[in-house]
């Protein structure tokens, strides 16, 4: 039989405040174990919590910025359950009145997912395990998150890639979470049900947990498919269960039988008064918001007529665009300014990371000069190009490498002169040109390209050479 994938993503993300949601304890990442906690988020006897205003502000960021509906009265609850990265026996999170609801992340295909809500909570400790003993790190108990829970609108794990990858780019964008993965600042459970293709009752889901790999997502994804389709094909029950992951063996095992929301007997937390938002709050957030990532790519393609596949490349890092934008608001034409920076700064930088940081050592006001430079016709694109490389390694401006002999070109007279040089230099490339072969006559720009040092302007020396040549 032929099933239909169901999902829908719980994924968790780390804010970037400087201190915890209830505590003063820094959220910085590392750190010696247990020196990054308090008696408040080791849940201490009399230690009581006090909300961090940012983290409330972060978290209607987020809302805002997935098009969700602000609760501007709502409540913090405690969620109980006992295990040893939590000392306190529970959790304070959100139940029934979370901060933000309704909105939508839309896919690259139109397709919109749904996004139930968006909650504030606690992180919990991490248990350690080592040498057949498990240690406990309380440095990241009380790391403020939001929750983001979708619809499940999710028909495949190429889907969920593209969902989390455009989450990622959101929360990025607006400055509420770095979104590093491979560190835990943000991981996903992934919720999976199979029903047969034209049927409209879900099937029994599983719930994958703390998935932190944009990859292992897809991968964990396929395979549970595959499980839960053979035991439905064979005639079995699929039994709701929480999921581990095993990266190494690409399989999923049960961890525990799932359970429902009745099992954390959730009740409003008695030292938390009830939050209210003011209606200008939200708007004041909502006006800082800077230009959202769908939003900038659709612009990039239509407004300054870069092409698809550059834009796609540009928008995902915030850093890169405010650098090529800063460019162009000098002077620079956007097609060289796009070009040298994907085409050469990007191969200085090796990583997502390295990309997404850009701290290359030059400056949009030294790109725009070269640029300018080009646009104008006074160097060729691949002098620019050396010269870019040479400023991305050495951090020197423009002028260190481009005199003004460079800038004064080489005039009509002498490139009419060059050209005829080229020919008698050639004659070989000249009758393979007149026989019909077109790229003949690149043998005559290199020759050209040669005698300037790459100064003259080949699209003139093209026109004369043809001219020359009839």
């Amino acid at each position: 039989m032929k099933y239909q994938l169901v999902s829908g993503l719980e994924t968790h993300v780390e804010l970037a405040t400087a201190t915890k949601i209830f505590c003063g304890c820094t959220t910085a990442f590392g750190g010696a174990p247990n020196t990054h906690c308090c008696p408040v988020c080791t849940g201490q006897p009399g230690a009581l919590p006090i909300l961090n205003k940012r983290v409330v502000e972060f978290a209607i960021r987020a809302g805002l910025a997935t098009h969700c509906t602000i609760n501007t009265t709502t409540h913090l609850d405690r969620k109980n359950y006992c295990y040893p990265d939590l000392p306190k026996a529970y959790q304070i999170s959100q139940f029934d009145k979370p901060l933000c609801e309704h909105g939508y992340v839309e896919l690259e295909s139109g397709k919109k997912i749904g996004i139930t809500r968006i909650h504030i909570e606690e992180d919990a400790g991490k248990l350690v395990h080592e040498s057949g003993f498990t240690f406990i790190d309380y440095n990241r108990g009380g790391v403020p998150l939001i929750e983001i829970v979708s619809e499940p609108d999710i028909s495949s794990p190429e889907e969920a890639r593209e969902y989390v990858e455009k989450l990622q780019l959101i929360m990025r964008y607006i400055g509420v979470s770095d979104c590093k993965m491979q560190e835990g600042s943000m991981r996903c459970d992934v919720n999976i049900s199979l029903m047969p293709v034209g049927s409209e009752k879900f099937g029994t889901r599983t719930e994958i947990k703390n998935m932190n790999s944009l990859s292992y997502i897809e991968k964990a994804m396929a395979y549970e498919y595959s499980r839960q389709a053979e035991i439905l094909d064979n005639g079995g029950e699929i039994v709701q269960a929480t999921m581990r992951f095993d990266e190494h063996t690409g399989e999923t095992s049960v961890m525990r039988t799932k359970e429902d929301a009745q099992d954390y007997r959730y009740f409003p937390e008695p030292d938390i008064l009830t939050v209210v938002i003011p209606e200008e709050k939200v708007e004041e957030i909502r006006a800082s918001l800077p230009e959202l990532p769908t939003d900038k790519l659709k612009r990039y393609i239509n407004d300054l007529g870069i092409n698809p596949a550059n834009a796609q490349l540009l928008y995902k890092y915030k850093a890169v665009c405010d650098f090529v934008e800063k460019a162009i608001s000098l002077g620079a034409g956007v097609k060289n300014t796009v070009n040298l920076t994907v085409g050469t700064l990007y191969s200085k930088l090796e990583t997502e990371d390295d990309k997404e940081r850009f701290s290359l050592p030059v400056t949009a006001e030294e790109i725009a000069k070269l640029v300018k430079y080009a646009d104008e016709g006074k160097i060729n694109i691949t002098l620019a190009q050396k010269t870019l490389a040479k400023m991305a390694e050495e951090g020197k401006p423009v002028s260190a490498y481009i005199s003004e002999s460079d800038l004064a070109g080489v005039d009509d007279g002498e490139l009419e002169e060059l050209c005829k040089k080229a020919l008698e230099s050639n004659p070989q490339a000249v009758a393979d040109f007149k026989a019909g072969k077109e790229k003949a006559i690149f043998a005559l720009y290199g020759y050209i390209k040669k005698a300037t040092q790459g100064k003259a302007d080949i699209k003139k020396a093209d026109a004369v050479l043809r001219q020359l040549i009839k």
